[in-house]
């Protein structure tokens, strides 16, 4: 037979009593005997009965559950951030429920109304790349259900939001090339829509000309935020007359992508060309050489979000808030280069 869980009505038809009494008995309410809270008592654990959040929140209208949307649940990154939402969602006694839109609108949109009809309190949300329409997230706007947007943000919007300074951290690698004796510093992109994408394309446009070299249309490459696409420009810039010294990933997929890419044209990382990521996932230290990357404070961006959350759902009104984090350049092999 196919097993379910016992319910409160399960326990209450059992011992012939009402629904109501059986849950008192089990809060200890001292309006129930003690006799039959023990009885009560004794029988849920015979029964291995265990109370349903779900059902318990519908009835107070509070299902204490919060819906958390990303783009994959594979990288390191987004795990990172759902553990610090976990962790500031567990002190408030809330669970959190996670989807995933594989880097698709139609799956993104998919997961919010699945979320919503699981009566989740609210969302918290990384877009995925291909969003760049936010309608399907007015209903939780207009109805003033919590939302917070993390990473990849809807701009122009009144959603409070945790990012990190990605104009600074690309202005940063931009410096730490320069520095390095890179003077051909190629950048890949991805689609110009998303923040990030803007952020760090200005950060490196600033960068270069802080170091007084001058753009290079030929060196800025647009990709989608995968493997595949990111080998392709990386291919385009090798294929210039004059190859890039330095490149620069939006986030370290993109690096790993052009590493490989680098060392099936028979070049040397950094010698030939030296090489940044974006995000520092693990395997950032242990691919050959070691790729230099940005490190997010990726935990507290997820304790950020769920405090916007939770003081949404405290003072019972949207909030208007952009949170910007530091971030930190993590120098390894693949971009330091000896000067001769």
């Amino acid at each position: 037979m196919k097993k379910r869980h016992i319910s409160l009505k399960d326990l209450a038809d059992e011992l012939g009593i009402s629904i109501s009494t059986v849950s008192r008995a089990l809060k200890d309410n001292p309006i129930i005997s003690p006799e039959l809270t023990k009885k009560v008592k004794e029988l849920a654990i015979k029964r291995n009965y265990i109370p349903n959040p779900l059902a318990m929140g519908l009835l107070r209208q509070q299902t204490k559950m919060i819906g958390v949307i990303v783009p994959d649940l594979v990288t390191h990154f987004y795990s990172s951030v759902i553990s610090g939402i976990e962790h500031l969602a567990k002190e408030k006694g809330y669970y959190i429920l996670i989807a995933s839109s594989n880097e698709s609108l139609e799956k993104e949109k998919e997961s919010v109304e699945n979320l919503l009809k699981t009566r989740v309190e609210g969302l918290i949300v990384c877009i995925s790349q291909e969003t760049s329409n936010f309608d399907h997230f007015n209903r939780l706007i207009q109805n003033e259900i919590p939302l917070v947007f993390f990473d990849r943000v809807a701009e122009n919007t009144d959603v409070p939001s945790v990012t990190v300074d990605g104009m600074e951290a690309a202005k940063n690698i931009t410096r730490h090339f320069y520095k390095n004796g890179c003077r051909r510093i190629a950048y890949i992109s991805g689609p110009d829509h998303l923040n990030i994408s803007k952020h760090r394309k200005e950060g490196y446009l600033k960068g270069l000309e802080e170091c007084g070299l001058e753009y290079n249309p030929d060196l800025l490459v647009e990709s989608k935020l995968n493997a595949e696409d990111a080998a392709k420009a990386t291919k385009k810039l090798l294929a210039l007359k004059e190859i890039p010294d330095a490149i620069f990933g939006i986030n370290d997929t993109i690096a790993f992508a052009s590493m490989k890419e680098i060392k099936k044209h028979g070049l040397k990382i950094p010698d030939d060309i030296a090489l940044v990521g974006f995000t520092d996932e693990f395997h950032s230290t242990v691919v050959e050489p070691a790729l230099t990357s940005v490190t997010h404070p990726t935990e507290q961006m997820g304790m950020e979000a769920a405090r916007l959350f939770f003081e949404q759902i405290e003072k019972d009104t949207r909030i208007k808030e952009e949170v910007v984090l530091p971030t930190n350049l993590v120098i390894r092999e693949s971009s330091f280069k000896v000067l001769k």
